[in-house]
């Protein structure tokens, strides 16, 4: 009475048909993951540079009255992105409405950085106070 008992080895075709659909549905979702996390990771390499070139513009603003107020940076500063800035300078605080040469005077410094991001114009704004002795033909009226 003895049974010849066959043992099963391998998987049912449908088995591999779940196993196969589970796999995908998992591998789907990790690469929509994996898409947004590099959508997020260039977003902000690209703030993070935005940030760098409006820290090094503002401080060519502090250091020289006479710089440039607006222009274009360099795209191997930028690393390829287009990107630019715009300043406004104006007098704050002066010792009198009309300031004469050598008097000094209290400056605000408004600062945006502008880049472009997927078709749309992105900016980041920044602002900052100076202290400055007016010299011949500066203007220093305060507005």
């Amino acid at each position: 009475m003895s049974r010849s008992v066959r043992a099963k080895h391998g998987f049912t075709l449908l088995e591999m048909i779940v196993a196969t659909t589970i796999m995908g549905i998992a591998v789907a979702g990790l690469m929509s993951g994996i898409s947004s996390s590099t959508r997020n990771a260039a977003r902000l390499r690209d703030y993070d540079r935005v940030v760098q070139l409006a820290r090094l513009r503002m401080n060519t603003l502090l250091a020289d009255p006479r710089a440039p107020r607006e222009g274009l940076f360099d795209p191997e500063l930028t690393g390829g992105l287009e990107c630019g800035w715009r300043a406004q300078v104006a007098v704050v605080e002066a010792p009198s409405p009309k300031p004469a040469p050598g008097d000094w005077v209290l400056d605000r410094i408004q600062l945006e950085i502008w880049w472009m991001s997927g078709g749309q114009q992105r900016t980041f704004p920044l602002e900052s106070y100076r202290r400055r002795k007016l010299r011949p033909g500066d203007s220093g009226a305060p507005q």
